[in-house]
């Protein structure tokens, strides 16, 4: 269980980020093969229920930036739904203006609680 726990992303709030997702009146997103496939593979969420999470406005950005494991690039943590109110946890990046999704898996247990109670 240690081995899990230490595994797990840890995320810092930050304000920037959430301006700039407020501030856009739309979202241009970057999708290759390999991420466009992998969480629906994974976890049974597609790119476009992904992007979803973003056109519904309803997006929370209470993870913020990672910080933990160190990555070559800022990663973000975010959670939101899709159009049929499925709840998803989203890991992204910002490349060049244009969001790139890593991650997008169901919310967990302790995610949706927080997620509704912030809602």
């Amino acid at each position: 269980m240690w081995d899990t726990i230490q595994r797990m992303a840890q995320f810092e709030f930050v304000a920037w980020l959430v301006k700039w997702i407020l501030e856009q009146e739309s979202f241009d997103f970057d999708w290759d093969h390999g991420n466009s496939t992998k969480s629906l593979q994974k976890h049974k969420i597609s790119s476009e229920n992904a992007e979803q999470a973003f056109v519904n406005r309803d997006l929370l950005v209470p993870l913020g930036i990672q910080v933990a494991p160190v990555t070559n690039e800022p990663r973000f943590g975010a959670l939101g739904t899709d159009f049929s109110g499925r709840k998803i946890s989203l890991c992204f990046t910002i490349r060049e203006g244009r969001i790139r999704i890593i991650s997008a898996r169901p919310m967990s247990k302790i995610e949706r609680k927080n997620y509704e109670q912030i809602r």
